[in-house]
């Protein structure tokens, strides 16, 4: 069991000198918690559970760096209660058996007691399902931090038990406040005479660089300023700043919801019709590191779930674009998978297709295994002839129009329409084709 390094908690026993600068600006209440205003503020669900004197069991959900840890510390503290953590990436059933009993401990002593869980999606079921008994009978009061969404990453009963909170990324606006707060703490913990400044500009691409994460702002900070003390610098501008950085990378989660809802972003913009968001989000999944093999596999996908046989030239191109990347790597084979983003979101849209599918995968495990027609049935020997495979069965080259009007291809006692052209595209041609070989099937039969 272990507590972990949570965001701008407080120490007030410790000297300050040597601590990381994220320990040293962990807030002591509420107040001074730097974003979540929508769980924080007056009136807000947060604000109200810690003003209620009734801790509950919760589930903090958010991406990294937004105070997730912070805000279980300063609960335990509004609760006067004994604050335990562990870490699901290094702990185990022997964290838990140890906190239990502590908290038994606590509990004979009347005091409450809190467990914090950081990354608690790490832990398997029967990890989880361990603290179900001890949240029941109210010796521990839950709380789980998670990157994941844990409506797939938490089991259900626990996730019953524990009320969820949303965290968001921390604001622009709130990252300037927490970075002005930062350089004043650095400058008042350094020497006098070698104050620093940074420049509103540098400060901007610092905030930016952070993307949302108030932990890497201060690490990022730390260092920058840290480099700007030792060559004697008074200001800190925009390249100092990328000199003093080794990396200039947005965080971006490749298995994460924020990887999942940046591809939705990509594809929803795509089936919207709006080629400049779909070349947004392609620019920022890449600028972000995510794999372009990855975005090509998912572009051919869009080509044939949303535009389908309303223009089969963008499964083409989407194709195209993913054997030219495969030739010229990046950044030159980016471009044909850019082409193809902006293409798909051109075309004409249909889901047809992909609608037909679905509906006719259930209508097929739903009627099960019907025996194929004898006139539909190959005849490659000469006893299959005999037993009538292939018999009356109408070439439909040697009809007119090419098309044996009136001619069935579903098992006996079986018929479906799945596929409905839309008046989009290709599509319009298809509809009118087919309303002509059915209006040919219809007369057929008389």
């Amino acid at each position: 069991m272990h507590s972990s390094n949570d965001l701008f908690s407080n120490d007030a026993n410790s000297d300050k000198a040597g601590k990381p600068l994220a320990e040293r600006l962990r807030p002591k209440s509420l107040d001074e918690v730097v974003g979540q205003s929508h769980l924080l503020a007056n009136g807000k669900p947060l604000r109200v559970a810690f003003e209620s004197g009734r801790p509950h069991s919760m589930i903090f959900w958010g991406p990294p760096g937004v105070g997730k840890t912070t805000l279980a510390r300063l609960m335990a503290n509004g609760f006067d209660a004994q604050f335990l953590a562990i870490s699901a990436v290094l702990g185990g059933v022997k964290d838990i058996r140890d906190a239990v009993a502590t908290a038994q401990q606590a509990q004979s002593q009347g005091r409450k007691t809190i467990l914090f869980v950081d990354e608690v999606h790490r832990f398997n079921k029967a990890q989880q399902d361990a603290f179900l008994p001890y949240v029941e009978s109210g010796l521990l009061t839950f709380i789980g931090a998670t990157t994941e969404n844990p409506s797939f990453e938490v089991n259900s009963a626990l996730l019953s038990r524990a009320r969820v909170y949303v965290l968001e990324s921390i604001g622009k606006q709130d990252l300037t406040l927490l970075l002005n707060r930062a350089i004043d703490t650095l400058n008042a913990d350094s020497d006098p005479s070698a104050y620093i400044n940074i420049e509103d500009e540098a400060a901007d691409k610092l905030c930016a660089w952070a993307d949302g994460d108030a932990r890497r702002l201060l690490n990022a900070l730390e260092v920058v300023f840290d480099s700007a003390v030792t060559s004697n610098r008074k200001t800190i501008d925009t390249s100092w700043l990328e000199t003093s950085l080794s990396q200039n990378l947005r965080r971006f989660d490749k298995g994460g919801d924020a990887f999942y809802d940046q591809i939705s972003a990509l594809h929803k913009s795509v089936r919207g019709s709006d080629p400049d968001a779909a070349l947004y989000w392609f620019a920022r999944m890449l600028d972000g590191g995510a794999d372009p093999r990855y975005l090509a596999r998912r572009i051919v996908r869009m080509a044939n779930e949303d535009i389908g046989l309303a223009d089969p030239r963008a499964t083409h191109i989407a194709l195209m674009g993913a054997e030219v990347y495969e030739r010229l790597g990046s950044p030159e084979g980016e471009l044909a998978l850019a082409q193809a983003v902006v293409y798909l979101a051109c075309a004409a849209k249909s889901d047809a297709v992909y609608s037909a599918y679905r509906t006719a995968r259930k209508f097929a495990q739903e009627h099960g295994s019907a025996p194929v027609p004898m006139h539909l049935r190959n005849a490659p020997t000469k006893l299959m002839k005999q037993l009538g495979h292939g018999k009356a069965y109408r070439y439909a080259h040697d009809e007119p129009h090419g098309y044996a009007a009136g001619e069935r291809y579903f098992p006996d006692g079986l018929n479906a329409s799945f596929y409905t052209p839309t008046d989009r595209g290709l599509e319009i041609k298809i509809q009118e084709k087919l309303a002509f070989l059915r209006d040919l099937d219809r007369k057929s039969r008389g």
